[in-house]
């Protein structure tokens, strides 16, 4: 199971650390793209001590997937005097058109300075963060009309930083993913890993999905009835969160001889499923109003 112990590429994030420092001095504002799923533990808190002082638009990205009462609460968590937040999606486009024009309202002091320079026009420059698989390379794409970032479903795909001119005026520095060597929290090593910003192969596949069982049973129990025709949740209260994992494979039909359960069959497919939002659309990291006003 992902745990406090969990490491992801020491030397290859070390050297992404040195990129981001060497080059802060060459952009306008940070932009850093976090899984709308899970918006806390999505947020690795190097980068925010690294890009301490720059301008910051945070992009919940993948928003389709998550829960729209929760991405409404953790956009107004987010935002702030130094940071603004907006909601996006590279596949339904959802927000991409709101870019340009909230890039330009944080920056409205230093486009103004570099209009009464005779700088009118000058591009505006922007680094683009996040954690593996957050969906970076994608964004990239759409809002630069045509293919020109690497894009493939699992993490650590962008290896080295690379400029690309976009046609909403910006021009972007994609930075590689870059995960923090350790987690604190075991939870957020777990959420991290339920969404794919983890390669599966490092984990046990069997003890993510059971962990996903636990998760959706407290967050999300009608959802999980009514996909995998549970009927009553109550009936279970008393099974452990393997043996409902267990109650998921059996009621898909995944035997194997002598009428076991295909328990590596079974994870797969509740992987997923909940990834590409099969489920429901699924808020991992929650956030309350009563917290939001605190």
């Amino acid at each position: 199971m992902p745990s406090e112990t969990i490491q992801w590429f020491p030397g290859h994030m070390a050297k992404t650390r040195r990129m981001i420092a060497d080059n802060l001095k060459n952009v306008d504002i940070i932009i850093e793209i976090l899984d709308a799923r899970i918006p806390f533990s999505s947020r690795n808190p190097e980068i925010t001590k690294l890009t301490e002082g720059k301008p910051t638009l945070l992009l919940l990205n993948k928003a389709s997937l998550a829960d729209p009462k929760q991405n409404a609460l953790w956009v107004q968590r987010y935002t702030n005097e130094t940071t603004h937040c907006l909601l996006t999606d590279c596949v339904t486009g959802e927000g991409l058109n709101k870019m340009e024009g909230k890039i330009k309202e944080i920056l409205a002091d230093k486009l103004r300075k570099y209009e009464e320079k005779g700088m009118k026009g000058r591009r505006v420059r922007a680094m683009v963060l996040g954690i593996p698989n957050v969906g970076k390379s994608s964004l990239i794409n759409r809002i630069c009309g045509n293919k020109k970032a690497k894009v493939e479903d699992r993490p650590g795909v962008t290896l080295d930083k690379q400029w690309v001119s976009t046609k909403i005026g910006v021009d972007l520095l994609d930075m590689p993913g870059i995960l923090w060597p350790k987690f604190e929290e075991k939870r957020v090593g777990e959420n991290l890993a339920l969404t794919g910003a983890i390669r599966d192969g490092v984990l046990d596949i069997e003890s993510l999905a059971t962990v996903l069982c636990k998760r959706m049973r407290l967050l999300y129990p009608d959802m999980l009835s009514t996909r995998y025709k549970l009927g009553d949740m109550e009936q279970y209260a008393e099974l452990s969160d393997y043996d409902l994992f267990l109650t998921i494979g059996k009621k898909r039909g995944f035997l194997i001889s002598g009428g076991e359960i295909n328990t590596e069959r079974t994870a797969i497919m509740l992987l997923d499923e909940f990834r590409a939002a099969k489920i429901g659309r699924v808020t991992l990291d929650r956030y309350s109003k009563e917290e939001l006003h605190a």
